[in-house]
């Protein structure tokens, strides 16, 4: 079922894009502008239903989204086609619906995912790119691709990533699995595409920090799957900012 029958409420899934510089992530954070809050009231602007939206994952702040998914549930007779109108009227420039579908009763933004893919990225330029500033971390010191390529090569599988994950998270199990890690440049810019079935906290910053790390020659490319075997966090490499980070995709 699209929806539900007996009282006409309707699942609707949303595409989302966002800059979020300006924003403390996707949760709802008393005084302080989060997405979730952000397009709760624009939902409630335009339905009159005050709902609360389930996002696809939590992002922290700064970071960014080219395609998330949110989801809620409403009894609203606004035609699904004009929803993304709708909330773009009344959501900030920084934050876009592109598109709006109905689905069914039981899909959950969050819990129906299956995977995601981010996108983390660097601007390898001696000095910084003033139209990447928002977007990717400077860093001046030369990289070394390939060295990066062989060190993301040990990721792909399945791990138990906790020496990849920052202090302050709760989840049942810290085994996860990598996809795949691409690695391209494109003038001095450099992208870091990671797949995978999940992520801890800040695992994607930590896993771009330590790639880095082995570009720049402070970690041997070779002993990464040592130090994934470790699990201890000080054996990787730094925390990179959230502004390089953008989730890029997400499976359902």
């Amino acid at each position: 079922m699209n929806f539900d029958e007996s009282n006409g409420i309707m699942n609707i899934r949303l595409t989302l894009q966002f800059d979020g510089t300006d924003y403390h992530g996707w949760q709802i954070q008393p005084g302080k502008p989060t997405i979730q809050g952000t397009l709760q009231e624009a939902l409630y602007r335009i339905t009159g239903e005050n709902t609360i939206p389930t996002g696809c994952g939590r992002t922290d702040a700064g970071v960014h989204a080219y395609e998330y998914t949110a989801s809620f549930k409403t009894n609203s007779s606004i035609p699904i086609d004009r929803i993304p109108f709708a909330l773009n009227a009344n959501l900030p420039a920084d934050i876009i619906c592109r598109g709006a579908e109905i689905v069914p009763d039981d899909f959950s933004a969050n819990r129906s995912a299956r995977g995601k893919r981010y996108r983390y990225t660097v601007d390898n330029g001696l000095f910084p790119d003033a139209f990447a500033l928002r977007f990717a971390w400077h860093v001046k010191y030369p990289l070394d691709t390939e060295a990066m390529k062989e060190a993301a090569g040990a990721f792909t599988g399945t791990h138990d990533f906790i020496g990849f994950a920052s202090s302050g998270f709760s989840v049942k199990t810290t085994v996860r699995t990598i996809y795949g890690i691409e690695i391209s440049k494109s003038n001095n810019i450099i992208a870091i595409d990671v797949t995978g079935n999940g992520f801890l906290y800040n695992m994607v910053r930590i896993i771009a920090g330590t790639l880095v790390y082995a570009g720049g020659g402070r970690i041997p490319p070779g002993s990464i799957p040592e130090i994934i075997k470790s699990r201890r966090r000080e054996n990787a490499g730094i925390t990179a900012p959230a502004k390089g980070l953008c989730l890029r995709q997400v499976f359902y």
